[in-house]
């Protein structure tokens, strides 16, 4: 159990880990690529970790100090491996697309949260493009085998960079044209840097357009993660004044500065500069009185990391909130429509399920209480912000998931483990 207390007032200013989502991408991408790399500010957490594994049980050549990476493609794969993916759901998503477009026979598997999320979503799609993938009753373990690819035209019942990315991945290897169109944009890390390490691809609205191509490796400075300085950003509205520096704000990923907007949030971008294609900036929250908001299917891919967030900061706004359009929420690392009405609720708050997202009747006081983490990192660090917001604070049972996107989140709060 961690115990968090309840302040009065959150301030400071904060130097935030590294994108997941761009780490990710920096790594897997550069051990597909002719050259050596050298990604600084990565996040080191668990599922990044994972991703770093993998590429080393394929042959390529990553070297880990502190935060800081130097990538060595091959020129061939091993295959015939099996592919160790822990809890990320970004890192197998990603690998079956990319294993599969370099013609490795391979095995991706994962621990029992991993094991219950849906991998038929990245197979079908695959299969389009003459993929051989197999899935285990539609999860992982997932089973790869060579074969030659086809380009194709893909459309994708759901909104999602993972899936996006697994298509493009595998499009790089295959003969002809591939076009992926999604319902609503997703975030766009993939896209940007293989355009940075010269991929044949062009981005029209919702799709995108790949060609077999040979990348070349980049150095790639990961901006910090804003989801992970959403908790700071959130701390600062409700509680006092935060800065968070250097935050990426890509515009597919900054759906919270939307939700912000709504919810009437005080806060201000600075030295905005741009970086490997990516956008950065200072972002400056301070205590504001929200009011309700209204969050549709439109608004999800942008903010979808972010919900329980928001859906906590409904709960100490006035009035009544309501999010839909959230299902993709049930299948991630716990049933987070689930694991977050119930936080909202044992701290004090009115938040009704839905099954695709919350009502959340704002209370603008919670007293606190105890919270079940369910071994999620998005849930225990939600509750966490919840609970210094609370009038009287509580815990959080296994906080230590937190170390798969934010190793040192609860020193960076200024939390005593207990």
């Amino acid at each position: 159990m961690q115990k968090i207390e309840a302040r009065e007032r959150f301030e400071g200013e904060f130097e935030l880990p590294g994108d997941k989502s761009v780490t990710h991408r920096a790594v897997m991408l550069n051990a597909g690529a002719e050259g050596e790399s050298v990604v600084t500010n990565a996040l080191m957490g668990e599922d990044c970790v994972s991703t770093c594994r993998c590429m080393r049980a394929l042959g390529a050549k990553v070297d880990i100090d502190g935060t800081t990476l130097r990538v060595q493609g091959v020129p061939r794969f091993r295959s015939g491996v099996e592919l160790d993916c822990g809890n990320s759901g970004t890192t197998i998503r990603l690998l079956t697309g990319f294993v599969a477009g370099k013609g490795i026979e391979a095995k991706l598997y994962g621990d029992e949260s991993l094991s219950s999320r849906p991998m038929r979503r990245v197979a079908d799609p695959l299969a389009l493009l003459n993929a051989n993938v197999k899935t285990t009753d539609g999860h992982a373990p997932v089973y790869v085998f060579p074969n030659r690819l086809q380009g194709a035209e893909v459309n994708l019942k759901i909104a999602s960079a993972q899936v996006k990315s697994a298509v493009i991945l595998a499009g790089l290897s295959a003969d002809g044209e591939t076009l992926v169109t999604e319902p609503v944009k997703s975030r766009d890390h993939t896209e940007r840097m293989l355009a940075a390490m010269g991929a044949d691809i062009a981005v029209d609205g919702n799709t995108v357009r790949v060609k077999k191509s040979t990348l070349k490796s980049v150095d790639v400075r990961v901006p910090s993660d804003i989801s992970s300085a959403a908790y700071f950003m959130a701390l600062g509205a409700l509680k006092g004044k935060t800065l968070c520096k250097n935050v990426g704000v890509n515009p597919t990923r900054t759906g919270i500065l939307t939700a912000f907007d709504r919810l009437g949030v005080k806060y201000s971008l600075l030295n905005k500069q741009v970086s490997g294609g990516e956008e950065t900036a200072d972002i400056l929250v301070e205590k504001t009185c929200m009011h309700a908001i209204t969050l549709t299917e439109e608004d999800v891919p942008s903010l979808v990391d972010e919900i329980p967030l928001i859906a906590l900061m409904c709960a100490f706004a006035e009035g009544e909130s309501r999010i839909t359009g959230a299902k993709e929420l049930r299948v991630k690392e716990s049933d987070r429509i689930k694991t977050t009405a119930e936080l909202i609720r044992n701290i004090g708050g009115d938040c009704e399920e839905l099954p695709d997202g919350f009502i959340i009747r704002g209370k603008k006081k919670l007293a606190g209480g105890d919270v079940e983490s369910y071994l999620d990192h998005r849930i225990a660090m939600t509750a966490a912000v919840g609970l210094i917001a609370s009038e009287k604070g509580g815990n959080i049972s296994r906080p230590e998931c937190c170390a798969i996107s934010f190793p040192d989140f609860f020193d960076k709060l200024g939390v005593k483990k207990s």
